[in-house]
């Protein structure tokens, strides 16, 4: 099954956390697509590309393909860890929604209870750890 992997990516305890969850997924042979790890690095990056001519079409680029790999993906996972979820999780669950891509959360960080219902109530089912998510996704197979 192909997973989108919507997640916080601005620190290294993000991006080692989601390579952990990702790896499990992986591990029972989904095909994820982990955007900090398929996708554009940062900005800096595209920035390079003598095809970018500004920072707008750097940002602009990173939703394209994500707003693509999204909509080929057979489900959405979202990381809805933190004070606030983070609004690019949001917004990939928005479109998945909009999509009829099935999404399901993962939420261990109890600060935010409950979630806003914009965020909450797209989702086909929240769980609570990482093991808990592999089990549910295992379910859309």
């Amino acid at each position: 099954m192909r997973i989108y992997f919507a997640a916080p990516l601005f620190c290294e305890a993000e991006t080692t956390y989601n390579e952990r969850v990702c790896g499990m997924l992986e591990e029972r042979g989904h095909s994820v697509f982990l955007p900090q790890r398929d996708g554009y690095e940062n900005l800096d990056d595209l920035l390079d590309d003598p095809d970018i001519d500004s920072v707008d079409e750097a940002k602009n680029e990173i939703f394209q393909l994500d707003r693509r790999e999204i909509l080929n993906a057979d489900l959405l996972t979202a990381i809805l860890d933190g004070q606030v979820p983070d609004e690019g999780v949001a917004v990939e669950i928005g479109i998945a929604h909009e999509n009829d891509i099935p999404a399901i959360g993962l939420k261990t960080d109890q600060r935010n209870d409950p979630l806003n219902a914009m965020v909450f109530s797209p989702l086909e089912e929240l769980t609570g750890s990482p093991a808990e998510l592999v089990e549910a996704v295992q379910h859309y197979d």
